[in-house]
């Protein structure tokens, strides 16, 4: 199966910049629609670990996270363009329990903002595929490809949820 290196997503949210970016940037909120609790703030160049738990924002996709609830991944800050763009790094897909993944090349996450009538355009892209081992690469490419669709909405009801 060949397997695209990039998966692109982009959701116009009707909200500000400032209050995406906020959304998107600040780990506590990011936390709250990705489902996701990390030890850390945002700082680019910082590995942050964060512990799966439940979307506070749709009770469906926090029910689909419940049974990974706890489980453990590395998440390194990549770079920070305030306003504008955040990008992390991560190894997709490592739900193998007790499977060393640090050696494996990440991929590369970023989610990019743009003013646009009504609100901010938010383009959320994860590329490297080309890199992940063949053995995982087709189903981490599948997982998150559904992931980022799941997670657009999340943030589109998160913001909605939290409108200032």
């Amino acid at each position: 199966m060949n397997v695209p290196d990039r998966i692109e997503k982009k959701i116009t949210l009707r909200a500000p910049i400032s209050r995406v970016w906020n959304a998107i940037s600040d780990a506590q909120q990011f936390g709250e629609w990705f489902g996701v609790a990390f030890d850390g703030p945002f700082v680019a160049g910082t590995r942050l670990t964060g512990k799966i738990r439940p979307t506070t924002v749709d009770p469906e996709v926090a029910k689909l996270q419940e049974p990974h609830e706890g489980k453990a991944f590395e998440f390194t800050v990549d770079r920070i363009e305030p306003q504008r763009l955040i990008a992390f790094r991560w190894h997709p897909f490592a739900i193998e329990p007790g499977a060393d993944y640090s050696t494996e090349p990440t991929t590369l996450i970023v989610f990019e903002l743009a003013e646009v009538p009504g609100g901010t355009l938010l383009t959320i892209s994860e590329s490297g595929f080309d890199g992940i081992p063949l053995k995982r690469r087709a189903e981490a490419f599948k997982a998150n490809e559904g992931g980022w669709e799941h997670q657009s909405k999340l943030i589109e009801k998160y913001l909605q949820a939290h409108a200032a």
